[in-house]
């Protein structure tokens, strides 16, 4: 017997309104796993953007500058 029909027997062996909240239960779930597939790794395509200013300006500059950006 598969996992797939050992859950089922148990969802059959529920009352309906136990039944349908399973089956909530269920598709919850899958739209979990769902949401984790759809994560994307880290991109690191903005390294080296700011290679410009590394002769004309600080780290702590860049980062009061970041901060003045966030509203912070």
């Amino acid at each position: 017997m598969t996992s797939s029909d050992t859950v089922s027997r148990m969802i059959d062996d529920l009352p309906p309104d136990l039944r349908l909240e399973a089956i909530h239960y269920i598709e919850e779930l899958a739209k979990r796993r769902a949401r984790t597939k759809k994560k994307k790794s880290l991109s690191l395509s903005w390294a080296g953007g700011l290679s410009s200013l590394k002769d004309s300006t600080t780290s702590v500059e860049l980062q009061h500058k970041a901060l003045e950006w966030r509203g912070s």
